[in-house]
């Protein structure tokens, strides 16, 4: 690994590859390794020909479903994989939450694990031992911290395991789905530990499933799939574009993002509408109002599901719905049907601006199929003279009262 020689690119990967040879039988990868020549040798790409610069403070994601190759990237970038093919070149001291605990020794007690990790990341003693309190703070496992690590808890481990990872300081952040370890309280401050490096200006780069997560902290988004780079730009149209990869819908970013599916059923028309059923961008908090759209069944399909979302300006699902979560079941639908779908609701989303997401979908043979969505197809502003905290107004009645003699 060599150092970046761009001073404002933490991370610069080129051409990346890394290739698994398959074996019909363990005997064969014997044989390849000494020279003979095997038969229906297969060969498994995990990432091909993958590019990617991330500047010095930016906070990048890879998303993509299993299999996609996102751990492969973070492991061949710290060292745990060596890629078969391309260039890795970092600038800066890497801290990664991939596996976490993985250099621990079983028979050693947790502040004998802190200084093992601490030293195998580079640090003297006397920079563990400056760090130790911090450590043991954020681990908070009390005097468990004395006894041989193979007496913890699963949830213990991670929990030092972490404090150590996350306490080093690095310049760059590397990530591996470990922001939702523990308990809710210890997540609380695996999440704020995150927001801190980024306000720092440290670079991070991490893989997670948790869109909203994504959604929030992210500048940028990578997709990935089956080891091949699709696309990147956004947070918003990387999460949708990954969406429409899961339903086997993606045909390429210069796709548009706001409509697609096999339009066995189309939505044909739709609107927000206020208490006195005219179509409106804009609902007082507090108000009723409706969401309809006129769904028109091209085909025959069984018991399809209508939807909607609303989602924040960058992407991140705030609330939505549909006939299923709400058990309005429907039996199957003929070829040539319309339906008009309303929702009915009170709004108390916080005052500012949203985006509407509409969807038909159903299952086929037990396979979720998108029959039609249209992504953020209108704007919802929500006129609000009281914000709270949040997004949704929690609608309290507040009561006072003097206690005489209290």
């Amino acid at each position: 690994m060599k150092s970046v020689e761009n001073a404002e690119i933490a991370i610069s990967l080129s051409g990346l590859t890394k290739t698994y040879k398959l074996y019909n039988r363990p005997a064969d990868r014997l044989l390849d390794a000494i020279g003979f020549k095997v038969k229906r040798l297969k060969e498994h790409h995990a990432l091909q020909c993958f590019d990617l610069e991330v500047k010095k403070g930016e906070t990048v994601a890879v998303i993509g479903a299993n299999g996609a190759g996102k751990s492969t990237i973070l492991k061949i970038v710290t060292g745990v994989l060596s890629p078969t093919a391309g260039k890795v070149t970092v600038n800066g001291r890497i801290s990664a939450l991939l596996e976490l605990g993985a250099g621990f020794n079983m028979e050693y007690n947790g502040i004998e694990n802190v200084y093992l990790s601490g030293m195998m990341g580079g640090f003297e003693e006397e920079e563990i031992t400056a760090k130790l309190p911090a450590i043991l703070d954020f681990a908070d496992i009390g005097d468990y911290v004395h006894q041989p690590v193979k007496t913890y808890s699963s949830g213990m481990f991670i929990r030092l395991a972490f404090a150590v990872a996350i306490n080093i300081e690095p310049e760059i952040l590397i990530v591996d789905e470990a922001l939702s370890v523990g308990d809710v309280f210890f997540q609380a401050k695996c999440y704020k530990k995150f927001a801190d490096f980024k306000e720092m200006g440290k670079t991070i780069l991490f893989v997670s499933h948790d869109l909203s997560s994504i959604a929030k902290y992210c500048d940028r988004v990578v997709l990935l799939d089956q080891g091949v780079k699709l696309d990147e730009g956004s947070p918003k149209d990387m999460i949708d574009a990954y969406k429409r990869v899961l339903v086997k819908q993606y045909e390429g970013p210069a796709v548009p993002r706001h409509d697609y599916g096999s339009h066995e059923a189309t939505i044909d028309e739709y609107g927000i509408f206020d208490e006195k059923g005219e179509k409106v961008s804009a609902v007082i908090k507090g108000a009723e109002y409706q969401i309809m759209m006129k769904v028109r069944l091209n085909a025959e399909i069984t018991a399809p599901i209508f939807a909607f979302t609303i989602k924040d300006s960058r992407g991140t699902e705030i609330t939505g719905t549909n006939t299923m979560a709400e058990r309005v079941f429907l039996d199957t639908v003929s070829a040539g049907t319309v339906k008009s779908v309303t929702f009915t609701q009170k709004m108390t989303l916080q005052g500012g601006d949203y985006l509407l997401s509409l969807g038909v979908t159903g299952f086929e043979r037990d396979n979720f199929t998108v029959y039609h969505r249209l992504y953020d197809i209108l704007p919802l502003t929500v006129i609000s003279d009281k914000d709270t905290i949040g997004y949704f107004d929690c609608g309290s009645v507040i009561t006072v009262k003097e206690i005489v003699g209290g």
